[in-house]
């Protein structure tokens, strides 16, 4: 049990450098419209872009509805898992999923995994402080490791999660490569679920064939749900850029 006023600190999908740049180029674009008229144009886009942002990191904040915590709880609603054995979060970050899984599963041992990179402001350290302000630091482990390539034997794990992280491997061309890799680990019979932009063809190709290629990969039973259907996200994070290419993978291997 929690026992500290303190609280996690999971973050925020929207960033403050998104909106320091966004309304930064607004102002300077809108300075130099006085020497250039055509250049409000730029300045209008930037700063529309910037609202934008705003709205989107109080609608995934606690205060705005926490949309991000919500979104990112669908994974586990998905997995269908009876919570005996052990469950991978890959890409875990600064640790909310793995935590959120061993708060769901009392008797489960959690394992998060990720690589860290310096692009990213989390860390092991952050994950293991929060897992110890959620009172589960004693069932949740995590290892830095490649999603690309993970140091787990095949069928390590009783069960598999992932939140948006296949997309963002950027040593690895072919997407699907890493979804095949997470099945790896997930023994037979095992469940996963993953959410990522997999309705994105430029990353993932046509939802058919990508669940066609998972299907010929040996698992028994496979199913993508479009995560943007539902009906609690706004219809202006529904665009394409924002939540509006999202999906989750689930079934059992």
């Amino acid at each position: 049990m929690n026992t500290t006023n303190r609280e996690p600190a999971y973050g925020n999908w929207v960033s403050n450098k998104l909106l320091y740049i966004s309304g930064l180029l607004g102002l300077v674009f809108g300075g130099l419209s006085f020497l250039a008229p055509i250049l409000v144009i730029a300045a209008l886009f930037f700063f529309l872009c910037f609202f934008y942002f705003v709205y989107a990191r109080y609608r995934f904040s606690p205060r705005g509805g926490n949309l991000q915590a919500r979104i990112r709880g669908l994974v586990l609603d998905y997995l269908k898992w009876d919570g005996k054995g052990e469950v991978l979060d890959i890409g875990c970050g600064n640790g909310p999923l793995a935590i959120e899984a061993a708060k769901k599963y009392a008797n489960a041992r959690v394992t998060g995994m990720d690589y860290w990179g310096s692009a990213w402001d989390y860390s092991r350290n952050a994950c293991e402080e929060h897992a110890a302000l959620e009172g589960v630091a004693e069932r949740v482990t995590f290892q830095k490791a490649s999603a690309a390539q993970m140091p787990y034997p095949d069928g390590r794990f009783d069960a598999a999660v992932s939140n948006f992280v296949f997309h963002e491997v950027a040593d690895v061309k072919n997407k699907r490569d890493l979804v095949f890799e997470a099945l790896r680990v997930v023994k037979k019979g095992g469940a996963f679920a993953f959410q990522d932009l997999f309705l994105e063809k430029k990353i993932f190709g046509g939802t058919d064939d990508l669940l066609a290629a998972i299907q010929a990969q040996g698992v028994e039973r496979v199913a993508l749900a479009k995560t943007n259907n539902l009906d609690f996200i706004p219809g202006l994070l529904k665009l394409p850029f924002m939540v509006g290419a999202i999906g989750i993978l689930y079934g059992k291997k």
